[in-house]
């Protein structure tokens, strides 16, 4: 089968892979939820999938011994793995499908991408699963405004171009940084000095203040409980700037991890 990945590259798996490697936690949720858990011979340290070898962790996985499982197809993600990790693998002529969802259409499309790939497509389970998820593909309007801080010190959120803020809007959430820009250099993000051109930079998790979230408002703070744990201090510093609003803890799996995950996660986030 040849695709075109997220990268805009063209991956030529010739055949429905029988020995997989998940760099991708989310992934690896879905090649089980797609049927294919026992296609899985590597997968991450944070990947939950008792039984099946890891190769070390997203940002630092072990290139030897992933090639050393002889896989057919391994999957990745431009964030969350490293380029040099992915170019290694590629060079080996391991076929590589890299992902990069910005949206929870985007997310369950790479689903039904993995389900072609991997040879389930016309599984009637499957069916059902990609159904569902195409069902919930269209945000509906927006009951509530939420700030959802990722980070505390530096104080940062994620604006309308992360997968993270779609899921939101899918729940009825509106971001209240949907527009901002990360700035740079910090100093400007910040609001202290002019900002210089971000060049090929991320400018999808901008660095705020509490003065900025004032002035903005919302009527939730949403506190998912990674990539950073909140404490009851944090909170209690978010809810100076927003004393009025209602503080949601959640799961930062039910906004991050895309695929086969979200199905399940969108109804739960109805805040």
């Amino acid at each position: 089968m040849k695709l075109v990945d997220d990268l805009g590259r063209t991956v030529i798996v010739p055949k429905a892979p029988a020995r997989i490697v998940s760099l991708v936690p989310s992934d690896t949720y879905s090649v089980i939820a797609l049927g294919a858990g026992a296609r899985l011979v590597g997968r991450t340290s944070y990947c939950d999938a008792p039984g099946v070898p890891a190769v070390g962790g997203t940002k630092d996985a072990d290139v030897a011994a992933i090639l050393a499982l002889e896989p057919d197809l391994v999957i990745a993600n431009q964030e969350e793995n490293t380029r040099a990790t992915l170019e290694a693998i590629a060079a080996a002529r391991v076929p590589v499908l890299v992902s990069l969802p910005r949206t929870v259409k985007a997310g369950i499309a790479h689903l039904a991408r993995l389900a072609r790939l991997i040879g389930v497509a016309g599984d009637p389970k499957v069916k059902t699963l990609i159904r569902r998820g195409y069902a919930l593909a269209e945000a509906p309007p927006p009951r509530a405004r939420a700030f959802c801080p990722i980070w505390m010190e530096p104080l940062m959120t994620l604006n309308a171009d992360t997968f993270g803020s779609d899921v939101l809007a899918h729940a009825g959430i509106a971001n209240a940084f949907g527009d901002r820009l990360r700035l740079y250099p910090l100093a400007a993000d910040l609001g202290k000095t002019a900002p210089a051109d971000a060049g090929q930079r991320d400018v999808r998790y901008p660095r705020v203040t509490l003065d900025e979230v004032r002035a903005r408002g919302a009527d939730v703070i949403v506190l998912p409980d990674e990539p950073h744990a909140f404490s009851a201090e944090d909170e209690a510093v978010l809810h100076t700037a927003l004393p009025a609003a209602r503080v949601v803890r959640v799961v930062g799996k039910d906004l991050f991890w895309y695929g086969a995950w979200t199905i399940e996660a969108i109804p739960r986030l109805a805040l």
